[in-house]
């Protein structure tokens, strides 16, 4: 039997950074996980915190194949709900070039390009020069190790893979040279967004200066009702790169994204730059692609990244958006949907406005009012809130009378369990131009998809 080691990892989801995993370690032996997890390629950020950041969005996968190997060396792995569900989750890429491969011949494809990212990335493949074939990026470079090997790469991403091996530079330069000349440059090329994500994810809490710093306190955690914001594009990008049954449209001013499910009955719009108390984000479903609106679910930019991935992970779960046509939500399963609130000790009281459930330190609640919930079109019979008041929240979600009871159920899990890192002003992200017209989704009866 292996022996106990007095090391404990904590394996959560990244707090700011969609698919990218975190692990904070403690106990007398703590140096025994550090040592493993940087091995396996986790990198350090802050005292005894490391987080896995892949070009492949494979991190889910990975955590769990380490928290195996941790485990069977007699460390205590715990993970999270949240991290749990996405490792038992099953994607696809979407219009995946080699569509013959299995799923475990895609992740070990993709395992190969993380590596060659890792190399360059650690220093250990020195790129010489790169170029654009007119499809993809092309690179020539040199290990400084495997015997100084020189490889001719083909792709970006985790589809990056070794064309070719040359015995030495000259030769793999004179041979890149004769098919690329034109557009040939010299080092590596640009670091695609992909990269500059996992970057980001690994940089997040990196406490690294010239100068000595003091001692930084342990990592913080809060309700999640209080948690930041994150970065809300790099949610819905991840949501887009991990569900193949939706399809990513823009907006001409390039200021709304739509991502359209194949059926055209969910639609989710994301607002890219709101002021810090409107609507961000709306989420309707309908009958048919050309029916009245069934149900209507809106938050504001200052939700909680932890609050929306949770949403997304709800509405990519097979049919976890559809709801039954008939009666809206009542009293009897409003009181199911909250039963997560309840047993975290939320107050349960009745006013005018019908019926609130309130955290304990009374910083957030949950509104159902059942007068408007006779009236379908209304947006706002459920409403989420964090802040001084549902009048003056901190940030809010809205939903209709037919939302479905699964969904709000999901929702008040989260708030009554999650925790996540508090409140911080999250960096800009640079976004690329995607011109194609969506349909809006707030219109009751909504277009048919074109293009």
């Amino acid at each position: 039997m292996t022996p106990a080691i007095d090391a404990h990892v904590r394996l959560d989801t990244h707090p700011t950074h969609p698919s990218a995993v975190q692990a904070i370690v403690t106990g007398t032996q703590a140096h025994n996980a550090l040592v493993a997890l940087e091995a396996a390629d986790w990198s350090v950020a802050a005292t005894n915190v490391l987080v896995l950041a892949r070009i492949d969005h494979e991190e889910p996968y990975w955590a769990d194949d380490a928290a195996r190997r941790l485990t069977a060396q007699g460390i205590t792995v715990e993970i999270t709900p949240r991290l749990q569900e996405a490792i038992d989750e099953e994607w696809t890429w979407a219009n995946y070039p080699m569509p013959w491969c299995t799923r475990s011949e895609i992740r070990e494809i993709s395992d190969q390009a993380q590596k060659i990212h890792d190399d360059i990335r650690h220093g250990h493949l020195l790129i010489h020069a790169h170029a654009h074939d007119g499809h993809t990026t092309v690179a020539v470079g040199t290990y400084l190790h495997r015997g100084g090997k020189s490889v001719y790469l083909h792709g970006e991403d985790h589809l990056r893979q070794v064309a070719d091996t040359f015995d030495s530079p000259a030769q793999a330069l004179v041979a890149f040279e004769g098919v690329h000349a034109a557009e040939m440059r010299p080092g590596p090329a640009p670091l695609t967004d992909t990269e500059s994500d996992a970057n980001a994810a690994r940089s997040v809490f990196d406490v690294t200066t010239a100068k000595p710093q003091p001692s930084l306190p342990e990592p913080e955690s809060v309700p999640v009702y209080l948690a930041d914001a994150g970065d809300h594009d790099a949610l819905l990008d991840t949501f887009l790169d991990t569900h193949s049954d939706f399809e990513k449209w823009r907006t001409w001013s390039d200021d709304t994204t739509h991502a359209i499910h194949e059926s055209q009955t969910l639609r989710i719009e994301r607002v890219h730059e709101p002021t810090a108390h409107e609507t961000a984000w709306t989420v309707a479903a309908y009958e048919t692609p050309v029916s009245d609106r069934l149900w209507v679910l809106t938050a504001t930019s200052t939700t909680p990244a932890p609050v929306l991935q949770d949403l997304l992970i709800h509405l990519a779960d097979g049919d976890g958006w559809d709801t039954v046509i008939g009666a809206p939500v009542d009293e009897k399963t409003a009181t199911a949907a909250t039963q997560p609130l309840t047993e975290a000790g939320w107050k349960h009281t009745l006013s005018g406005h019908g019926i609130c459930w309130t955290s304990p330190d009374g910083e957030a609640g949950v509104e159902f009012d059942p007068l408007t919930a006779q009236h379908p079109q209304n947006p706002a019979t459920w409403t989420i809130w964090a802040g001084t008041g549902p009048d003056r929240p901190t940030w809010a979600i809205t939903a209709s009378p037919h939302t479905p009871s699964s969904l709000l159920a999901s929702l008040s899990e989260a708030l009554a369990r999650e925790t996540g890192t508090p409140r911080v002003q999250p960096p800009g992200k640079p976004r690329t131009r995607i011109t194609a017209k969506a349909p809006t989704i707030a219109a009751d009866h909504p277009a048919s998809r074109s293009r």
